[in-house]
C-alpha cells in the first residue's frame, strides 16, 4: 500500500503542532493541510466562529504551510466552514475527496471542554473512517509497568 497524500487536520492549537512533524515525516507525495472554521450559528459561510481568534489561527497556520513550501513539501492549505461540531465530517470529506492515504490529528484542540479524553474530533475521525488516522497526544503519558 502506497500513501500518496496525508492530511494534516489543524486548529492551530499546541497539540494539532505536535502532530505536523509526524505529517511532514509520512508524506510522500503530497501534504494536505486541512482547517476547519467552525461557526456557532448557521453553516456555510453564515455565523459566528467558534474561536474568538480565528482570524489570529488562520494566519499561523498560512505560515506553517508556507514554511511547509520552503522546506520543499507540496503542501496545499483547505480550508472549510462548518456548524460547531462539524469540524471532522468536514476534514474527512477533503480527506475522501483528495484521496488521502492517512490523517494526522492531535488528540486535543481548541474545544471549550479539551482535556477529556479523546479530542472529540479526532475521536469523529476515527470513526467515520475514511481512511487510517494518526493521533499524536499532547503530551507522552508515562508508560506503567504492571
Amino acid at each position: 500500500m502506497s500513501i500518496q497524500t496525508v492530511v494534516w487536520a489543524t486548529d492551530g492549537s499546541a497539540s494539532a503542532d505536535l502532530a505536523l512533524p509526524y505529517a511532514k515525516q509520512l508524506a510522500p507525495d503530497r501534504l494536505l493541510v486541512v482547517h476547519c472554521e467552525e461557526l456557532l450559528a448557521g453553516g456555510g459561510n453564515s455565523g459566528v466562529p467558534v474561536h474568538a481568534d480565528e482570524k489570529r489561527l488562520l494566519e499561523k497556520i498560512e505560515e506553517q504551510v508556507q514554511a511547509l513550501v520552503d522546506e520543499g513539501f507540496a503542501a496545499t492549505l483547505t480550508t472549510v466552514t462548518g456548524g460547531a461540531g462539524g469540524a471532522a465530517h468536514a476534514i474527512a470529506e477533503v480527506a475522501q475527496r483528495e484521496g488521502a492515504g492517512l490523517i494526522v490529528v492531535g488528540t486535543r484542540g481548541q474545544t471549550p471542554v479539551g482535556g477529556l479524553m479523546l479530542g472529540s474530533v479526532t475521536q469523529r475521525l476515527l470513526h467515520l473512517g475514511v481512511c487510517p488516522v494518526l493521533a499524536v497526544p499532547a503530551e507522552p503519558s508515562p508508560v506503567v509497568h504492571g
